[in-house]
């Protein structure tokens, strides 16, 4: 489906999500076996579904085409995903305080401690990164002050690591397979209700089985195509410039959207989500670089002209084509790489109205002069470069002050570091832009 399509596809996804989760409970509700102890059915009941919640997770991280088309986008899917797992965790408290188990064997209660301990345990080492926006203010300089230590720093170091996470990540479909076991010989329904039993095989074979798709054939990726490093050019601000040269069908792909990097080093191939930054036309296909952590610190230094390089994909629904009136487009630092896809594209994939394009930086300005260049016959288009060094800041007001633009009829892009992105996402809706107005590419999800 082109992304020219209608948006409404895209939310379709998350209706469908809450009509399951809320069918799949009204199902437990209706088919209660006689006899059931109130209490313990209702623990049992919200462990069946964090099961499924986890399942649906599975889905959503699966990659396919048409998880991008009915999230809007896998970055808004990976976000779903997280939502999912952390409310089915949450469920688990309430059963496993709840619920009692049946005759089941020996082996049920272990199982579903190892699966319960497992599954939180990555859920946590995911949110970890993120530590700032869940702990209370009053609690960060302790924890700041922890972090400071010899000890706290060696653990970071460690469950910062991207690749370390991500293969240990790859742990969640087996953890859920073990809590999927000890639920089906201790759940105290099952034995007198078909329904309940048959519709939670069928719920846990789901999660599991595309978990089993994602570890076997989905890393083969749907779109893949061989490429080689052409070039590899620093362009300021800790950021890389990674040129790939087709070496056979090129990728195909529009303005805004990512793909999956794949590249070789001394301890095998590894892949990471990277905004593409060229134009379709171009021969080349260009990615930008920042060092934000270990992988992308790693790939800047050990990339070389002729390495080879796989890309699959692509992914993505971030694009101007739907808008109609002005846009305002706001990047943060390396969040200029989609817009530079789109500005590199202004022949090819015209905007349909004025266009305001604001990049808020420290200071260092890569790809100032290009997008300079790239506008100045475009009467239509300005840029405006926004240094903090300066005393300048992205706020709404100056945005909207110097575009001239009615925020009953702007459409807003954003990307860049998620607290400036929340902010002025709600400052734009305080202004009187509207929430379908409103639009970011959500890049930290990676």
């Amino acid at each position: 489906m082109s992304l020219r399509s209608s948006r409404w596809v895209g939310r379709t996804g998350p209706v469908a999500l809450l009509l399951l989760v809320a069918g799949y409970t009204a199902l437990w509700v209706v088919a209660r076996p006689a006899g059931q102890d109130g209490g313990s059915y209702v623990g049992q009941l919200v462990g069946a579904d964090a099961v499924l919640l986890m399942s649906l997770g599975m889905v959503l991280i699966s990659t396919l085409p048409w998880v991008d088309t009915y999230f809007d986008g896998i970055d808004k899917a990976a976000i779903w995903h997280r939502r999912l797992a952390i409310t089915g965790l949450v469920l688990l408290l309430p059963h496993i305080l709840m619920s009692h188990g049946g005759d089941g064997p020996g082996w049920a209660g272990p199982a579903g401690v190892v699966g319960t301990v497992g599954l939180v345990t990555l859920a946590v080492w995911a949110i970890l990164p993120r530590w700032r926006t869940i702990v209370p203010a009053p609690g960060r300089r302790l924890i700041t002050a922890l972090h400071e230590t010899a000890p706290a720093r060696l653990v970071s170091r460690l469950l910062s690591n991207y690749e370390i996470w991500r293969q240990v990540h790859r742990l969640t479909g087996l953890f859920l397979a073990v809590a999927v076991a000890h639920g089906l010989v201790d759940a105290t329904p099952f034995g007198d209700s078909a329904v309940l039993r048959w519709s939670y095989l069928a719920v846990s074979a789901v999660g599991i089985g595309f978990y089993l798709y994602r570890e076997l054939l989905a890393r083969r990726g749907h779109g893949l195509r061989d490429y080689q490093v052409s070039e590899v050019r620093p362009v300021g601000d800790g950021m890389t410039e990674i040129a790939l040269a087709p070496l056979g069908q090129p990728l195909r792909y529009e303005p805004g959207q990512f793909a999956m990097l794949h590249l070789e080093s001394k301890d095998g191939w590894h892949r990471h989500p990277f905004t593409l930054a060229s134009s379709p036309d171009e021969h080349h296909l260009r990615v930008t670089v920042k060092a934000l952590g270990d992988y992308t610190a790693a790939l800047q230094r050990t990339v070389r002209v002729g390495m080879p390089a796989v890309l699959s994909g692509p992914h993505g629904r971030f694009t101007h084509a739907h808008a109609t009136g002005h846009q305002l487009w706001i990047a943060g630092g390396v969040g200029i790489t989609p817009f530079l896809s789109w500005l590199r594209s202004l022949r090819t994939h015209p905007p349909g109205g004025p266009v305001s394009v604001y990049h808020a930086v420290r200071d260092e300005a890569p790809y100032a002069e290009e997008i300079r260049d790239l506008v100045a016959d475009e009467p239509e288009v300005t840029f405006d470069l926004v240094t903090s060094s300066s005393g300048g800041r992205a706020t709404v007001d100056y945005v909207l002050e110097t575009s001239g633009a009615d925020p009953r009829e702007a459409w807003v892009y954003m990307c860049g570091p998620d607290p400036m992105l929340r902010a002025l996402e709600a400052d734009f809706r305080a202004s009187g832009v509207p929430g379908s107005r409103n639009h970011r590419e959500y890049f930290d999800w990676r």
